[in-house]
């Protein structure tokens, strides 16, 4: 029951913070920073915990819960669920240390979101029931547009509703496809079950399972995103407060890269094969146009944003890349780009606060005022663009080896997307920190506090490009047994009825 109580802990403290807000702010604060640092120290935990035999669980909890319509508490962990479950607890810390300072009004309320968002997102890494991840899904929703709508900045309420009905449609389209899963399941089966485990083998016919497929597709595509579903993603990033744009960046788009990981091949590896190369494609748009639009902007939290666009663009590639490199490029590519990207909101929080613009062309000649932001803005910026011995450059890598492997041509034109982020980065950088002054100011640099954040997020950065093997190796069990299909071997029992059996013989390393 761990993971359960690991979900719980989250609920139940946003409903502490919550209460106790309405009597001290800081109260409420401290409740939410213990809630969250007592789920990642059980995280921790889970990495010694042996796995069982022949699976690649390392915990794996089933329990019935409403057995008329086949629902079950069905919670399982294994090595790439455990790192993104790392990469949730440790961002999630440093969003309320970053609300510490940033949220001045309903704190306790903006408490109660944050935490019930990290339950959301908790949920759907750890799901193995179809309507439990659904409902995972849907709960991460409705508290991110409450921290946008309620304490984001002057375009509030627009970027709010376009987050809540991009992400919504998508959502009800994923809905239409696990209720189509159902029934079609128990009409063959007489077993009517949400079950991600017997739903895998669910008979369908080739135009079918496309279909039902590209609902999935539709909700993991607008929460990454990918072009042409990304036109939410600047207005809420920039919108949002910049706790909440963490959140949204680091941790929200990776559920979705997740759910591409986890589901959409097991459960469809015919339909999935016949899309990976419009799938490529729409990697390389999202890597190559998400870099010309970040170089196009002045302001610098929507750059950052845009910059998202273009990262997370290499995962889509690698999940479509269809081997075990670009997999495994993509695992470092999710926790590499999680804790970059709050890295760079958290160095424009900090120009921000200290200067009340965000607008590169008020910007200029900071590095002798602010030389330790300085600092860490270039060290995130070379980790953004792929320096060797960060972990970006690790994932990066991997993702354009697989690609090669998969097809020459698409990597050679993603590769240039290598160059157009050295571009975008380093102009940024240097109309930061390098460009003409302004305006003479005088600034604080970074507090001890900020120092603190920025040396664990350091740590881990460059843990992920000098000592990956850790990682990988958490990772590789759940890649092996639970994810790629082995194109090659992908069985297709045909019957009488044109119907295809999704019979996956899994790829070992």
């Amino acid at each position: 029951m761990i993971l359960f109580y690991c979900i719980i802990l989250l609920i139940a403290g946003a409903i502490v913070s919550w209460i106790a807000g309405k009597w001290s702010p800081g109260a409420a604060r401290i409740i939410s920073l213990l809630t969250v640092l007592t789920d990642l120290i059980a995280t921790v935990f889970f990495i010694f915990i042996p796995k069982e035999k022949g699976t690649p669980w390392l915990i794996n909890m089933k329990a019935e819960w409403i057995k008329v319509f086949g629902i079950n508490l069905n919670f399982s962990l294994d090595g790439l669920s455990l790192l993104l479950l790392l990469l949730t607890f440790f961002i999630g810390i440093i969003a309320i240390i970053i609300s510490w300072k940033e949220i001045k009004f309903r704190v306790g309320f903006y408490q109660f979101n944050l935490l019930l968002t990290l339950a959301g997102i908790t949920g759907v890494f750890l799901s193995m029931d179809l309507f439990l991840f659904y409902f995972f899904w849907e709960l991460m929703l409705i508290p991110m547009f409450f921290i946008i709508g309620i304490w984001g900045d002057k375009n509030r309420k627009k970027a709010a509703y376009k987050f809540f009905l991009f992400s919504q449609i998508g959502g009800l389209l994923m809905l239409i496809s696990i209720l189509s899963l159902y029934f079609i399941h128990g009409a063959q089966t007489g077993v009517y079950t949400f079950n991600f485990g017997q739903l895998t083998g669910t008979m369908m016919s080739p135009a079918t399972a496309y279909l039902i497929m590209s609902g999935f597709l539709a909700a993991f595509f607008v929460k990454l995103p990918v072009i042409p579903l990304h036109n939410w993603l600047p207005d809420a990033y920039v919108s949002a407060p910049f706790s909440g744009t963490i959140l949204l960046a680091a941790l929200l788009s990776k559920t979705a890269a997740y759910g591409l990981l986890r589901f959409i091949f097991p459960l469809f590896p015919d339909a999935a094969l016949s899309f990976a190369p419009i799938g490529m494609i729409l990697g390389i748009i999202g890597i190559l146009y998400g870099a010309k639009l970040a170089y196009a902007q002045t302001d610098l939290k929507r750059l950052v944003a845009y910059t998202s666009i273009s990262h997370m663009g290499f995962i889509v590639l690698g999940v479509f890349a269809l081997n075990h490199f670009a997999y495994q490029g993509v695992v470092i590519q999710m926790l590499a780009h999680g804790i970059t990207i709050a890295a760079l909101f958290i160095i424009v929080w900090s120009l921000n606060t200290r200067l009340k613009t965000r607008n590169l062309d008020s910007l200029g000649g900071l590095w002798s005022n602010v030389p330790i932001i300085g600092s860490m803005g270039l060290i995130f910026a070379m980790a953004s663009l792929g320096l060797p011995g960060m972990g970006n450059f690790i994932a990066e890598f991997l993702i354009l080896l697989g690609t090669f492997k998969a097809n020459v041509v698409m990597a050679s034109i993603a590769s240039v997307g290598l160059l157009a982020s050295a571009i975008y980065t380093l102009r940024m950088i240097q109309r930061i920190f390098f460009g003409k002054k302004q305006v003479e100011r005088k600034i604080d640099d970074l507090s001890i506090l900020e120092k603190s954040i920025f040396g664990a997020l350091i740590i881990v950065i460059l843990w992920l490009g000098l000592y990956p093997n850790p990682i990988l190796d958490i990772a590789s069990p759940a890649i092996n047994k639970s994810i790629i299909p082995l194109q090659s071997q992908s069985i297709n029992s045909v019957n009488g009825s044109g119907l295809s059996s999704n019979k996956n013989i899994y790829f070992l390393h």
